[in-house]
């Protein structure tokens, strides 16, 4: 059985320009928020939507300090990376729902970062049942629902408290 299922928003990312710099740099500097998906912004980090998710609302925390090596952050930017995963899940739940998370860093190539210069926390919702067929048998992720849709239903929780 052959099955054929369309992504034509990938064209996108496949024809788009690529930056010889660090994307992880570049885009809180640009001033386009919504474009870029970041959420919300700390005095060290920043808090941005996965263009590319593993589920539904994957989120990354990034230190605005280009930075590829964990032990190299510093006592603040730690505390803040933490404090602001506790805050991620604490809206996740809130807003998609979420029933658990897998929370981690990928550091280095071999251990599958795609951005290995600039480290990130991933913050990827879960729910009992997630893992569907299309990932297991296929190699396939399903979304539900369009970035910039889940953006506009996490924007209000990051702009309140804690921000």
């Amino acid at each position: 059985m052959t099955w054929t299922l369309w992504a034509p928003w990938r064209m996108a990312y496949i024809e788009g320009a690529r930056s010889d710099g660090c994307l992880f740099c570049e885009k809180p500097r640009e001033g386009a928020d919504r474009k870029n998906l970041i959420l919300s912004r700390g005095p060290l980090t920043y808090v941005v939507m996965n263009l590319f998710p593993y589920s539904n609302g994957h989120l990354m925390i990034v230190p605005y300090r280009h930075c590829a090596d964990l032990a190299q952050l510093s006592p603040e930017e730690s505390l803040e990376l933490m404090r602001s995963a506790q805050r991620c899940t604490q809206i996740l739940q809130d807003t998609f729902r979420a029933e658990g998370f897998n929370i981690g860093f990928n550091l280095g190539k071999a251990a599958g970062a795609g951005i290995a210069d600039h480290l990130h926390l991933h913050v990827v919702p879960r729910w009992m049942g997630d893992t569907n067929f299309m990932p297991v048998l296929a190699d396939t992720k399903v979304m539900p629902e369009y970035l910039g849709a889940g953006y506009d239903k996490l924007y209000p929780h990051f702009q309140g408290p804690g921000r």
